[in-house]
């Protein structure tokens, strides 16, 4: 399946399906998250209905960290095997990423005033989470700044790769330092520590999150391969003299 999507044309010909599919699964997800979430899930005992920032703040958050590892191993890909749409997908990831990530810190704001008495604290994972945000606009940066596409293909694929250090920092901070945030809660050896009814809603949301990062990802990738083969017969017209119609 993989092998057949690296050619341009085949791709773009799944684009339709699968995007109508991810729109559809994530709005059914979303409404469903949000439901269970504001409606069947109890208030917590200390944080009350602040908790309920969680199902917004916590799929954020790991979606930023799964934008950019998808956005690292594209680069790899893309910088070594020279994979046709490898740096197409991980040019595309970017955007999305730097949304979640954005996303991410807003929301885990609004949620440390009340528990934490202030809107920001230099944390371990927040400090962490805010150089993802800055790497994923340095990354975006030099897509827009190098005119020379292969070029800026391998210097941002550069980035990306050196960058990932990041993710592991973000993801163990709070069992290497001192942290606010508490520790692994979900995906942990022994079973999550979340009771089922706040459980239900956080999975739904976090579906909801992968299925719109699918139906962001597969149109910008189109979009992408649209605007090169646009800037390609553009060439083409200048070297010959033929303005393409």
């Amino acid at each position: 399946m993989i092998a057949d999507l690296a050619n341009p044309e085949r791709f773009e010909r799944f684009v339709k399906p699968f995007w109508l599919t991810a729109s559809a699964l994530a709005v059914i997800l979303l409404a469903l998250g949000f439901y269970f979430g504001l409606f069947h899930s109890p208030a917590d005992y200390q944080q009350g209905d602040t908790v309920r920032i969680m199902y917004v703040h916590v799929p954020a958050a790991m979606m930023s960290m799964a934008c950019y590892t998808a956005m690292a191993v594209a680069s790899i890909v893309g910088f070594v095997w020279k994979h046709p749409l490898a740096d197409v997908a991980a040019k595309a990831s970017a955007p999305i990423g730097a949304v979640f990530t954005a996303l991410a810190l807003v929301t885990g704001s609004l949620w440390g005033k009340p528990m934490w008495g202030a809107w920001w604290v230099w944390d371990a994972r927040l400090t962490s989470e805010l150089i993802l945000f800055f790497i994923y606009i340095g990354y975006i940066a030099i897509w827009e700044a190098v005119d020379d596409k292969i070029r800026a293909a391998r210097l941002a694929a550069i980035v990306a790769i050196v960058g990932f250090v990041n993710i592991p920092i973000i993801k163990f901070s709070v069992d290497w330092w001192n942290s606010l945030h508490q520790g692994e809660s979900i995906f942990r050896r022994g079973g999550p520590t979340i009771d089922g009814s706040m459980l239900l809603p956080l999975f739904l949301m976090i579906g909801a999150y992968m299925m719109v990062y699918a139906a962001l990802l597969v149109p910008a990738m189109k979009n992408e391969l649209s605007a090169r083969r646009i800037a390609r017969l553009e060439r083409m017209g200048g070297v010959s003299g033929v303005r393409p119609e």
